[in-house]
């Protein structure tokens, strides 16, 4: 008894007990927010997950105006059958065969642009046989009309609309570029 009443005295015994429970308490608090913390991530991944399902679902709709672009995704290409056509004469009867490639941004393009494919080589053929082969024969002639010929082509697709003051504002449409596989002037 005397050792009790001599640590009472000196206050040694109570807090070895207090130190004890402070430790037990911090340690029940650090597992209640580690718990917590974990638990708000997994249900914010669990909602995420969610969100990703509704995402997919909109993204099997077609959306004409919204357009994501994916640095990943391989491009898509169209081959075309070769076009021949007369050529506006300059010093006798010239004619151009070339052979395109469209390179599309979405895969789901090539269904719409097989579909309109009549329409297109139709509008191809026009634009071509228009043409003189002075024009085509630099380069910068046939970089301007590959991107005539995208134009054209995107415009058979998407029919260009009219804004308020009239004007005819061409479609961005699916084709992204124009190829040419193949270009000879005879």
């Amino acid at each position: 008894m005397a050792k009790d009443a001599k640590a009472v005295e000196e206050g040694t015994e109570p807090p070895k007990k207090s130190k004890k429970l402070l430790i037990i308490i911090l340690a029940v608090v650090l597992l209640i927010v580690l718990g917590g913390g974990a638990a708000f991530f997994l249900l914010k991944k669990n909602d995420h997950g969610e969100d990703d399902e509704e995402v997919a679902e909109e993204v099997a709709k077609p959306k004409k105006k919204e357009k994501k672009k994916d640095t990943h995704a391989l491009p898509i290409f169209v081959n075309m059958d070769p076009f021949t056509v007369n050529l506006v004469p300059e010093t006798g009867d010239q004619y151009l065969q070339v052979a395109l490639s469209l390179e599309l941004e979405d895969p789901a393009e090539e269904i719409a642009v097989k579909a309109q494919m009549p329409k297109i080589r139709n509008n191809v053929t026009l634009l071509l046989s228009s043409k003189k082969a002075s024009e085509l024969l630099p380069k910068e002639g046939k970089e301007h009309l590959a991107e005539t010929l995208k134009d054209e082509i995107n415009s058979v697709i998407e029919p260009p609309k009219k804004n308020k003051k009239g004007e005819i504002i061409p479609p961005e449409g699916p084709v992204k570029s124009v190829l040419f596989t193949s270009f000879i002037i005879q």
